[in-house]
C-alpha cells in the first residue's frame, strides 16, 4: 500500500549511507497530491532496496543530484538539490514498466519496481454486462455489498429468502438494511467472540505465544495471560468506544461468555503496571514479558509498537525520522556504525521512554511485568558503561515525548494510528491493502474515522461498506 511508498529519500551518496531526514518532506512539497505524501511520511525503500544500496530508481535520481558537487552533501544542500533532481529524472521509466516515474508518484505506484505499475480505469459502462444480471459489474451495487456484509461481519451468506426480500427494497430501504444488518452482525460471536474476527486483527499486535500463556488455555511455561490484551483490544473497537484506548487505556478489560460481553475492570490479578504508568496493551503485563524480557534497552518492545499501532516497520526503513544527534548507542551495541545509524537515530530516542518498563526478571520476579524507577541502576548497570544515562523521555514521530504515557497520547492522536486502524479494517474486509485506484476513498475513511467519526471503529466501519472498493462487484 501507498502510505509507506516513497523515499525517506535517505539518498546514499558516494560511499557512506548518510540518512537526510529532510528528504520525505522535500519530496511532498515537490509533488504534495502523491498518495504517499498524505498523512505520513514515505519510506527510504522508495529509492533504496537497503541503504546505502539504491534501486533503479533511486540510481536515477542520484546521477541528477547537483552533480560535481563535494560528497557528502549538507542537509541544505541536499534540500536545495533534490527538487531538481526530481524533476530532472520525472519523464525517466526507471523500472522499465512503460509508466513515466511522473505517473508512478502521482498514481502512487513505485518507480523502481516493474511490478508495481499504475492500473488502468474506466471503459466499464455501467449496466452494460449482460453476460451478469445479477450484479453491476461497473460500480456500488447494495446487494452484492449486502451479501458481503453478511459473510464478513456474521459469517454466513444470506438466504434467498433474504436477497428476495433485499432487492425487493427501495435504495434507500437498502442502505438502511445494509447499515442494521452491520450493527447486528457485529454483536455476534463471529465478530467479538473468542477467535473472531476481532481477535484475528489483533494477532499480529499480541503475537500469541500458546507454551508462555498463563490463564485459560495456559502453556507449559505460563509467564502471562494475552487473552486480556485481546479482551482490551475488542473493547476499544466495539460499540461507541474510542479505539485509541487500545494504546492509552488506564484500566482493564474482563470477558465474560455465552455471549461473549466484554466490561471495564480498573485491576486485574494478571496485570501489575501502576494506573499512572500505565499505556492501554503496551504495557500489558504480555507486551513487558514477551517482548522487553531480560533487555535494558527495550528497542523490541517499542519497534513492536510502532508497528503494531502506528503501522510502521522500521525494519523495513519505514517512519524514519532522525532525531539530531542520535543514536547515542548507551548500551554499547554499535549502532552508531553507518550502516546501523540511519534506523538507530529513530529507533533508540522511540524506546527510550520504555527505560523503567521492566520484562521478565528472574533474579526479582516480583518486579515483572512492572513500572521501575530507577530500573536500569537497580538491574542492568554492569550492561555499559553509559547504560544509566538513558533518558526517559524520546521521540516519537519526530516529536519530543516526556514519558511512555506521552508516547502513546501522542501515537494514538497520530494519522500515522488512523491509517494503520483503518488499513487493518480494508485489508480484512476487501481482502488486501487499499491499491492505487482506491486511494480517494481510503484517504477519504481513515480522515473522516479521526476527524467525523472520533477514532470510533462502529461508525468508520459504516462508511467502509459504501466504498466502491467494498460494494463494487
Amino acid at each position: 500500500m501507498l502510505r509507506r511508498l516513497i523515499l525517506g529519500a535517505a539518498l546514499c551518496l558516494s560511499g557512506e549511507a548518510l540518512a537526510k531526514p529532510p528528504a520525505g518532506n522535500v519530496f511532498c512539497a515537490t509533488y504534495p497530491t502523491a498518495p504517499a505524501c498524505t498523512g505520513q511520511q514515505p519510506a527510504c525503500t522508495y529509492c533504496h532496496v537497503a541503504p546505502p544500496q539504491r534501486n533503479a530508481f533511486g540510481t536515477a535520481l542520484e546521477a541528477q543530484l547537483a552533480p560535481g558537487a563535494p560528497r557528502p552533501l549538507s542537509d541544505a544542500d541536499f534540500m536545495y538539490a533534490l527538487p531538481t533532481a526530481l524533476r530532472a529524472v520525472e519523464a525517466q521509466d526507471a523500472d522499465g514498466d512503460g509508466a513515466s516515474n511522473l505517473v508512478e508518484h502521482q498514481r502512487g505506484t513505485q518507480p523502481a519496481d516493474p511490478n508495481s505499475v499504475p492500473a488502468e480505469t474506466g471503459g466499464c459502462v455501467a449496466g452494460s454486462n449482460p453476460h451478469n444480471p445479477q450484479y453491476d459489474v461497473c460500480r456500488y451495487d447494495t446487494r452484492f455489498a449486502y451479501r458481503r456484509v453478511l459473510l464478513d461481519f456474521c459469517g454466513k451468506s444470506p438466504t434467498y429468502a433474504q436477497l428476495k426480500e433485499f432487492a425487493a427494497l427501495n435504495a434507500d430501504e437498502q442502505r438502511s438494511r445494509l447499515d442494521a444488518e452491520l450493527d447486528r452482525c457485529t454483536t455476534s460471536e463471529f465478530w467479538r467472540g473468542k477467535n473472531g474476527q476481532l481477535w484475528k486483527l489483533a494477532h499480529p499486535k499480541i503475537r500469541p505465544v500458546g507454551s508462555l500463556k498463563a490463564g485459560e488455555d495456559k502453556g507449559a511455561i505460563p509467564l502471562a495471560d494475552y487473552y486480556d490484551d485481546y479482551n482490551l483490544f475488542a473493547w476499544s473497537q466495539l460499540d461507541d468506544h474510542d479505539a485509541r484506548e487500545v494504546m492509552t487505556a488506564k484500566y482493564f478489560v474482563r470477558r465474560e461468555t455465552n455471549p461473549t460481553r466484554y466490561s471495564i475492570a480498573t485491576t486485574l490479578p494478571t496485570q501489575f503496571v501502576d494506573e499512572a504508568h500505565r499505556a492501554g496493551n503496551i504495557t500489558s503485563s504480555w507486551s513487558l514479558i514477551y517482548f522487553v524480557m531480560f533487555t535494558a534497552l527495550p528497542r523490541n518492545a517499542a519497534s513492536q509498537a510502532y508497528r503494531a499501532y502506528l503501522g510502521l516497520d522500521i525494519a523495513k526503513q519505514e517512519g524514519l525520522y532522525s532525531i539530531p544527534g542520535e543514536p547515542r548507542d548507551y548500551d554499547a551495541k554499535g549502532v552508531t556504525a553507518p550502516t546501523c545509524a540511519a534506523c538507530h537515530a529513530t529507533l533508540d530516542p522511540l524506546s527510550y521512554p520504555f527505560r523503567n518498563y521492566q520484562g521478565l526478571s528472574l533474579t526479582a520476579r516480583a518486579t515483572s511485568a512492572r513500572y521501575v524507577p530507577s530500573r536500569l541502576e537497580t538491574y542492568f548497570s554492569d550492561v555499559a558503561p553509559d547504560i544509566t544515562q538513558v533518558p526517559e523521555s524520546g521521540y516519537l514521530l519526530g516529536k519530543p515525548v516526556a514519558d511512555l504515557v506521552e508516547w502513546a497520547q501522542v501515537g494514538a492522536n497520530s494519522d500515522a494510528f488512523a491509517i494503520a486502524t483503518v488499513t487493518d479494517y480494508w485489508k480484512l474486509l476487501i481482502g488486501h491493502a487499499p491499491k492505487p485506484e482506491e486511494q480517494a476513498e481510503f484517504v477519504s475513511t481513515w480522515q473522516r474515522f479521526k476527524g467525523t467519526h472520533g477514532y470510533r471503529v462502529q461508525r468508520m466501519l459504516h462508511d467502509l461498506i459504501r466504498t466502491e472498493a467494498y460494494g463494487a462487484p
